[in-house]
């Protein structure tokens, strides 16, 4: 597939393939736009910059990690699963089940809707929604409850006409073997299904409960663990397949080990992901401690699918660069298109994917868990990968399916280029300060710490650096937002779309040239990993007193 081809084939699409896409991005937008302003509300809630009541502001950060963490994050996926499917199977690019996938979307939507009214009355549930919260039940947790089920069947939907949309030219005929990325969004919507099975086991009971049908779900910790794990690393897969189909597109280059090996890379997924999930667990009380110790040990391979992804890549962008001249060790680099805001965005991604994995590394071990996972430490460390990492990358993404879908140039790339720069330098402040903030023992879920003034003033001031960092980020989201937004209204005029800067690194024979920087940035990341988790040993045995977590990540 040439570096245009991915554009080009989705400009072929029919028009009702394009109509549905185009759908599922408004959708996306729209779910990440309320939830950057409900969660800048909610940080600037937190340092003090404005006055919100406990119970209003606990709606606030409820409907922020339900429009980001459920919807945004899964109207994208959706979206980019479908048009991976239609432009990287063989034959002509069209999507087959559509009526499914437009099922699919109406279920989502309608999902959307439920679970923001069930946020918007009755109590507060947060994202994770536990029944016990609830008290009562009542219409509006069963609302919620109801839009995540609609949210799981939806998504199933569109699994399954992604899957016929890869296997129809196989099926037909037309191709004799799967490409690495129509297998990738195979497997992408294997685990789809396994979490959208897991959404209907954890929430069903849940809803049935709070509409009087049946008791208090006994079991929903354990049922909402399983299912968050797998919305944990379902968007990371979807970042790296999106990181090889965009790098194809920004580079010409593809996997210098071949589509087999791509194709088993991506498979790790479904080998390392389902089994991983026991560390979710470490806080609940009757873990057996061999089951603990299981948990630790698994949590270390968690990581794996995504490193190796991440070396495939890297390994074959530096072959292909110094074949075609680059010199010295990160001469490449520089040779890369950072005027293009998709690499713009990429690049900043695998720097925030490395910082967040390294914390995320921290709070998995059995022994640190405990005292670290109701504290602020857990939104300091998951902002690097739910903002800099995954939503920078379906953005970066968004660039190309945009103008591709409406034939409408993005306006001002160069101003695009910058913005994955300046929401990580919000990031950094929000994320560095909420990191240290954790160690320190500042709550996680509670919006005014100050403790009526008898909180340590080092916990008031980092909220200040909190909240000035999400400003910055939900500001500089909000202006890629709108650029998107501009390209997809009717009335923005219809200029040729503009082709932001590639380079060309394809057909160059590599030899034997040598990779280092894949392996010298894993080297890098252990390192990181283990200072960061001395560094919190050190701190939480300094701490007057030793807390314990209860509820979850």
């Amino acid at each position: 597939m040439s570096q245009s081809t991915f554009t080009d084939r989705l400009r072929a699409l029919p028009r009702p393939d394009r109509m549905l896409l185009t759908f599922f991005v408004c959708a996306a937008l729209l779910a990440l736009t309320l939830g950057v302003v409900f969660g800048a509300a909610t940080a600037a809630a937190r340092a003090g910059f404005v006055g919100i009541d406990p119970f209003h502001g606990y709606r606030l950060m409820s409907q922020h990690g339900v429009s980001i963490f459920f919807y945004w994050l899964y109207f994208a996926q959706a979206g980019l699963l479908l048009a991976f499917a239609a432009s990287h199977a063989a034959g002509a690019a069209r999507l087959h089940w559509r009526g499914v996938a437009w099922a699919g979307l109406a279920l989502m939507a309608t999902g959307f809707g439920s679970s923001m009214a069930g946020t918007l009355t009755g109590m507060p549930l947060l994202y994770d929604a536990p029944p016990d919260l609830a008290a009562a039940g009542g219409v509006p947790p069963a609302a919620f409850y109801t839009g995540y089920l609609l949210l799981g069947v939806g998504l199933f939907c569109v699994a399954a006409a992604a899957v016929a949309t890869s296997l129809a030219p196989r099926s037909a005929g037309a191709a004799e073997e799967l490409s690495a990325v129509s297998f990738a969004a195979i497997a992408w919507s294997g685990l789809l299904m396994v979490s959208a099975v897991a959404g209907v086991n954890a929430f069903l009971p849940a809803m049935r409960w709070a509409l009087g049908w049946g008791p208090l779900p006994a079991g929903y910790s354990t049922s909402w663990h399983v299912l968050f794990h797998n919305m944990h690393y379902l968007p990371l897969m979807a970042t790296v397949l999106v990181w090889y189909v965009l790098v194809k597109v920004l580079t010409g280059v593809e996997s210098i080990y071949g589509a087999r090996f791509a194709k088993i890379v991506f498979s790790t997924y479904l080998v390392f992901v389902p089994p991983t999930s026991l560390y979710h667990m470490f806080l609940e009380p009757g873990l057996a401690e061999p089951a603990r110790v299981i948990g630790s040990l698994l949590s270390l391979f968690i990581s794996v699918p995504t490193v190796l992804v991440f070396l495939v890549i890297v390994a074959s962008l530096e072959t292909r660069a110094r074949a075609h001249g680059a010199r010295g060790l990160f001469g490449w680099v520089r040779e890369l298109p950072w005027r293009n805001p998709a690499m713009s965005a990429i690049g900043v991604a695998v720097v925030n994917l490395a910082a967040g994995g390294a914390l995320s590394f921290v709070l998995i071990q059995g022994k640190l868990a405990p005292l670290l996972s109701d504290t602020f430490f857990v939104p300091g460390y998951f902002h690097f990968l739910t903002v800099g990492t995954v939503t920078l990358t379906f953005l970066a993404a968004f660039c190309y399916v945009v103008p591709a879908l409406s034939g409408r140039p993005l306006w001002r790339p160069g101003f695009l280029a910058a913005l994955p720069w300046i929401v990580t330098g919000g990031l950094a402040l929000f994320g560095a300060a909420g990191v240290v903030a954790g160690y320190l023992g500042v709550p996680r879920r509670m919006l005014d710490v100050s403790f009526g003034g008898a909180a340590p003033h080092v916990w008031l001031t980092l909220m200040t650096i909190m909240g000035s960092g999400a400003a910055i980020m939900a500001l500089s989201l909000l202006a890629w937002i709108f650029v998107l937004v501009r390209a997809l209204l009717p009335g923005t005029p219809r200029a040729a779309v503009v082709v932001p800067p590639t380079v060309d690194w394809s057909g160059a024979s590599v030899g034997r040239t040598r990779a280092w920087v894949g392996p010298l940035s894993v080297l890098t990341l252990v390192a990181t990993m283990t200072l960061f988790t001395v560094l919190a040993f050190e701190m939480m045995q300094a701490l007057p007193l030793a807390a314990t977590g209860g509820g979850g990540h």
